[in-house]
């Protein structure tokens, strides 16, 4: 896919979470491209059992550091873009930082 600031800190942040094996970045002719390696269980079973986007260019999606909820009671993470940066759910309630809810992964 065509890569971007954002889709590089977002598959990073896949990658630390464990959902994705790898990802890497080439510079093509027109543009840098984007390859990301899935993981899969010993049984072919998939890690990314579902995304869902949260915040479209129509409707952005904000909340405090505190309200925002837990993915599957924990077991997924959202993605946040912070003034401080891209981070997951869990890091931005730390931190004590809220943003534009990205996505939600599980």
């Amino acid at each position: 896919m065509p890569s971007s600031k954002i889709k590089e800190e977002i598959a990073r942040i896949l990658s630390e979470e464990g959902f994705i094996d790898g990802w890497k970045t080439e510079d093509k002719p027109v543009g840098a491209e984007l390859t990301v390696k899935l993981r899969y269980d010993s049984d072919r079973k998939r890690a990314l059992q579902g995304i869902q986007r949260i915040s479209k260019p129509g409707h952005r999606v904000y909340k405090g550091a505190q309200s925002v909820d837990r993915v599957r009671g924990g077991i997924g993470v959202s993605i946040l873009s912070t003034s401080t940066g891209v981070m997951t759910d869990r890091e931005a309630r730390r931190r004590n930082v809220g943003g534009e809810i990205l996505c939600k992964v599980w």
